[in-house]
């Protein structure tokens, strides 16, 4: 296994990696601190969507920890400037299945979001759908935002997804992730999404360029071998994989890409960042 030094930057899952729902792993406040202390930059890159920086800022605040919105960057995040570079915003109709952490990025830059059954219809001319369609995770997902996403694609919508995640760990257990709704549309319409968030390289990139570390000083670290460490094996950088997770080293036999190094859980990170430094 490759020696663990040479870390001066982490992009940071969240989800299955610092917590649980709305428990906090053990050590969280600890690793933080680490952190800190050795002057090591982190961005928290998470494929959640569904919510904003405040929200997380205040997330973390609750379970003893200080971060600043500039350390946070979703997918939803991700998804708002991916799409910004690619079309005029103030020109662009855009329809979300999601939650707050979804629809305000794309707000703060521009977008026109469209409502419930707003779609091109020839018997209604001066009615307009959606220019694209967003999806990301949401627990106020409905009938009705189904059919408008449903609608909006067969119309000729782009269809983009936040992340592909198909399941979430929680302090209820595992559930079902955003990859789920997206596997619904895909159903209904035929239409494959593009995605944004992890394992795509597009979040990483991002992340590398708040961070202004070189690649070869910065590692990821997260739960899932599918996403996070795909995405850091596509992206050119290092990673270490937690179990404290979706994935588990049973799952790492039969992959044909591997983390740099696998840690019980961010206890251990904390201890292996120290040890670098003495």
């Amino acid at each position: 296994m490759e020696s663990f030094k040479n870390i001066r930057a982490l992009i940071i899952d969240m989800d299955g990696v610092l917590w649980h729902g709305t428990q906090a792993m053990p050590g969280l406040v600890e690793f933080f601190q680490t952190l800190n202390d050795l002057d090591i930059r982190y961005i928290l890159a998470t494929n959640n969507a569904s919510l904003t920086p405040e929200q997380y800022v205040t997330k973390l605040a609750n379970m003893g920890v200080t971060v600043s919105q500039k350390q946070i960057l979703t997918s939803g995040m991700a998804t708002a400037l991916y799409l910004s570079e690619r079309v005029n915003p103030k020109e662009t109709r855009v329809f979300v299945v999601g939650e707050d952490g979804a629809t305000q990025p794309l707000v703060e830059l521009g977008f026109t979001l469209t409502g419930l059954y707003e779609v091109d219809n020839s018997d209604k001319p001066e009615q307009k759908g959606a220019d694209i369609v967003v999806c990301g995770k949401d627990e106020t997902l409905t009938w009705a935002k189904l059919a408008t996403a449903s609608l909006n694609i067969r119309a000729g919508a782009s269809f983009i997804g936040t992340n592909a995640d198909t399941t979430l760990p929680t302090e209820h257990g595992v559930t079902h992730g955003n990859g789920a709704i997206l596997a619904a549309l895909e159903v209904a319409t035929g239409v494959s999404p593009t995605i944004i968030g992890k394992p795509e390289p597009i979040i990483y990139q991002q992340a590398l360029t708040l961070l202004g570390i070189s690649p070869d000083e910065t590692v990821a670290l997260g739960d899932r071998l599918e996403t996070d460490i795909l995405g850091a094996v596509r992206t050119g950088i290092r990673s270490i994989m937690v179990l404290t997770g979706i994935s588990s080293e049973a799952d790492l036999q039969d992959s044909d890409y591997q983390p740099t190094w696998v840690m019980a859980d961010i206890r251990a990170v904390t201890k292996a960042l120290r040890d670098q430094s003495v």
